[in-house]
This record gives structure tokens, C-alpha cells and sequence, in this order.
């Protein structure tokens, strides 16, 4: 993206505000549908999650101060309403968390829009935390640096999450 505080800039200005938002819906989309995704399992699910990031992000931008990257606060947004909207859901269906995931994870098996493979039904098995780590991560490829910014954890606590869940998988592997 261009240079990150000119483009802030735009975002605010209500002169460019629209054009700016709709080239950071734009360049941002694939990969928080992608990160949404991988949190709630649901198609349709990370499509409202998704949506609802970015009403979020607009009302609040304002609100940025600049001091993580704009990457890394928006992440946290879409995370932190991925998490919300699990939460919400099992509570509506009178699930518990981890009920809830073993039923989006059966459904996963029917999904046509689901391409994954063995290895994410074997991480839904792990704590929710750990979850976050591995799947940042293995499948988003994200830099510790950059985890540690949207989580609000540690580097050492996050390479220690991850490594337990390296390990963790790889007994569920075994396993099966």
C-alpha cells in the first residue's frame, strides 16, 4: 500500500475519504475474508464478520492513532469481531465454545466453498488462543511482529503458543 500516512491522511479527509476507503476495502478484502474465515468457518458467516470489520474500521478511523501499523489495527478489529461473533453464536444456540466449533467443523465437510484439508479439522481441537497463533501463522504466513500488534501479546508468548500447537497437531496426526 502507498506510503501508510499519506493514505491515512485520505482516509480522513472528506474530500478523498470515499475513494481512499474503497481502494483499502480493496487491497484488504482477500486477506481479512481469508483470516475472518479461518476464525469462524462459515462462508456466509465471515462475509457478515467481514462486513461488519469494515463498518467498524470506517466509524472508528478517526479513532487511529498511529501506533501500530494500519494493518495490524485493522486485523485486530476483524479478529476481535470474529471472536464476538463466535461468542454470540454459541450463546444464541446454547452452545459452549467448543461446541459450537465441532459443529462448524462437521459442516466444514459439506461446505462447497471449503477447500481445506486434514490439518484444519485437527486444529479445531486446540484452545482458542492457540487456534489464533498457529492459524496466523501457518496459513496467513503473518510475521510474529505483526501477530504480536494484532493479539496484543508478546513475540515469546506467541512463539511458545505456536510451538504448542505445532506439537499439539502433530499428536492429533499421529493420532489419526
Amino acid at each position: 500500500m502507498q506510503d501508510e500516512q499519506e493514505f491515512i491522511k485520505q482516509l480522513l479527509d472528506p474530500k478523498t475519504q470515499n475513494t481512499a476507503f474503497l481502494k483499502l476495502i480493496t487491497d484488504y478484502q482477500r486477506p481479512l475474508y481469508n483470516h475472518i474465515r479461518n476464525i469462524v468457518l462459515d462462508h456466509d458467516d465471515a462475509h457478515d464478520v467481514l462486513q461488519n470489520t469494515f463498518v467498524k474500521v470506517f466509524r472508528h478511523l478517526e479513532g487511529f492513532k498511529g501506533e501500530s501499523k494500519l494493518f495490524s489495527w485493522i486485523y485486530r478489529i476483524a479478529t476481535n469481531e470474529a471472536i464476538s461473533f463466535i461468542n454470540q453464536k454459541s450463546k444464541r444456540g446454547g452452545f459452549t465454545n467448543l461446541e459450537q466449533q465441532a459443529k462448524l467443523v462437521d459442516n466444514l465437510k459439506t461446505d462447497d466453498w471449503y477447500d481445506g484439508d486434514e490439518i484444519h479439522l485437527k486444529f479445531s481441537l486446540l484452545p482458542e488462543k492457540q487456534q489464533l497463533v498457529f492459524k496466523m501463522k501457518y496459513f496467513e504466513e503473518m510475521k510474529y511482529e505483526d501477530m504480536s500488534e494484532v493479539l496484543g501479546t508478546s513475540v515469546g508468548a506467541l512463539k511458545a503458543s505456536y510451538h504448542h500447537a505445532v506439537k499439539k497437531i502433530e499428536d492429533y496426526m499421529r493420532k489419526s
